[in-house]
């Protein structure tokens, strides 16, 4: 049977629970799924518990690479993948049963629809806590809400295979934020759908986790945003929300590069924040593409990192 859906898991140095998070997928009713995981350069023994599930279930394959990072994993799985939906599970999640046939339904009954999200119920440090209320999960057009707080997140998607790959994926030069970055570009396309209906289960409030190992990861969605400006598909209020967003960003940041003596990389954020206040906030110039060019540039040197 053709799968319906490729999910894709990327993973590192987490055996014990990606081995759960395998197992929800696994245990998935009724849709007709491949399971792909890529092992992101794990040194512990992700690899020998991954080839022993992958002899008793023929629907799960896995591929070991060299340590890029998430964003590369995700691309590599969903080179891979052969169905017309995408979904993510990230290693540290685990799906309800239903999960997916509920939210293939839901996509294959909203034929517009590009991707949609479901409910999900959060566990931190071991005990449930209810999401602020800024954390809610919405359906519909979410680009400028999302540009402060993003209301996307990986584990509740499902996607249209088309349209990944139509948009070039996650960037791989993003170690931090890249799917903020994907996200956004998404937004520009069209609206989110929820299915409002909690059928995941994220488990935070580790040290492990990106958001809490990477420093200063707004660097990350500066670079962003800044992508964002240097698109001729941006124009009206979409583009004032992300010029103000953006200055508003770059404003804190380089304040704490300020505080820490980093006055020339201060400088830079500083005069990209102007720019965008008088330039860049009416439409792409070559000069906003040159600052985005310089801010990969410093993302890929580690330039701007935290001392």
């Amino acid at each position: 049977m053709n799968p319906e859906v490729s999910v894709i898991i990327p993973a590192f140095n987490r055996a014990a629970m990606l081995r759960e998070a395998v197992q929800s997928v696994l245990a998935q009713t009724q849709a007709a799924f491949e399971l792909i995981v890529i092992d992101d350069g794990s040194s512990d023994d992700t690899p020998a518990m991954l080839d022993s599930l992958c002899r008793r279930h023929s629907n799960l394959r896995f591929e070991s690479i060299s340590h890029r990072g998430v964003a590369a994993a995700r691309n590599r799985g969903i080179a891979r993948a052969q169905a017309p939906f995408i979904a993510f599970l990230d290693s540290d999640d685990l799906w309800h049963r239903e999960k997916l046939t509920r939210q293939l339904n839901f996509m294959q009954g909203s034929p517009s629809l590009w991707i949609s999200q479901c409910q999900e119920i959060w566990i931190r440090g071991g005990r449930r806590v209810n999401p602020g209320r800024r954390h809610v999960k919405r359906g519909g057009d979410l680009f400028i809400e999302s540009l402060r707080t993003c209301l996307v997140s990986a584990s509740a998607v499902i996607m249209r295979t088309a349209l990944f790959r139509t948009l070039g994926g996650f960037d791989e030069s993003m170690l931090a934020a890249e799917d903020y970055d994907l996200w956004l570009r998404i937004m520009l396309e069209g609206e989110v759908g929820l299915l409002d209906e909690c059928l995941l289960t994220r488990r935070g409030g580790r040290a492990d986790q990106l958001s809490a190992s990477t420093p200063a990861i707004d660097r990350f969605r500066i670079f962003a945003l800044m992508k964002l400006l240097t698109s001729d598909r941006l124009n009206g209020r979409r583009r004032i929300a992300v010029a103000e967003v953006f200055i508003e960003k770059c404003k804190i940041y380089s304040a704490g590069l300020r505080r820490r003596g980093r006055i020339a990389d201060a400088e830079f954020y500083e005069g990209a924040a102007r720019l965008a206040a008088n330039e860049w906030r009416e439409g792409p110039t070559r000069g906003a593409t040159g600052a985005r060019d310089q801010m990969r540039s410093r993302l890929a040197s580690g330039r701007d990192a935290p001392t």
